[in-house]
């Protein structure tokens, strides 16, 4: 079991890790961009299908970001925390695709709504295995219902267990208004999801 002094201290250790890959990066090191690449691409893919609410474009979206990441790499800050700056990369672009794909009526809610998760089918028995899936769905119409702002900030808190500080940088706002986010998002869920709590 990790003691939660252990978990900040490997959390540390892998975000020192981050920064150096980083540096190399800087230089043009593309074996330490792989790297970065393999310890970031499920994340950050995550986050945006989180955001976007559809896999194949989160699955688009996460290669345009480490794309991005290699082309911006000169404007990443030395001692700069890197899970921030990729996710604010990963932010804008999934923002900019939704973006888009508001401005094309003719696509409808159903063909862009392929979550992820969709096809995750609990253990238990029948009953049990329907009403979680019921249940995960509602959830995840609940999140969908979120304006994106709201959206951004409940993902990022409550799945990528990030600080207000650290959503702040990613989504370009200050941590009192993260805050607000938050509860906002908290208040409209606990309201859509009455049934479940």
């Amino acid at each position: 079991m990790t003691t939660t002094a252990e978990g900040d201290a490997e959390e540390i250790g892998s975000a020192g890790e981050d920064r150096a890959l980083m540096a190399r990066v800087q230089g043009g090191d593309e074996g330490a961009f792989a790297t970065l690449m393999e310890r970031w691409e499920r994340p950050v893919k995550s986050v945006i299908a989180r955001i976007v609410l559809n896999a194949s474009e989160a699955e688009e979206l996460a290669q345009e970001t480490f794309v991005r990441v290699w082309q911006r790499r000169e404007s990443f800050r030395a001692g700069a925390e890197f899970r921030p700056w990729v996710f604010a990369v990963a932010v804008n672009l999934a923002r900019n695709r939704l973006r888009w794909w508001r401005r094309r009526p003719s696509v409808s809610l159903q063909d862009w709504t392929e979550t992820i998760g969709d096809g995750e089918r609990g253990r238990g028995g029948v009953g049990e295995g329907m009403e979680r899936d019921e249940q995960a769905g509602a959830v995840r119409e609940a999140i969908a219902a979120l304006p994106v702002e709201l959206r951004e900030a409940i993902v990022l808190f409550e799945y990528e267990q990030m600080s207000h500080i650290e959503i702040g940088v990613t989504v370009g706002a200050t941590p009192k208004a993260v805050e607000t986010r938050i509860h906002r998002a908290r208040e409209k869920l606990r309201v859509a999801l009455k049934r479940w709590v």
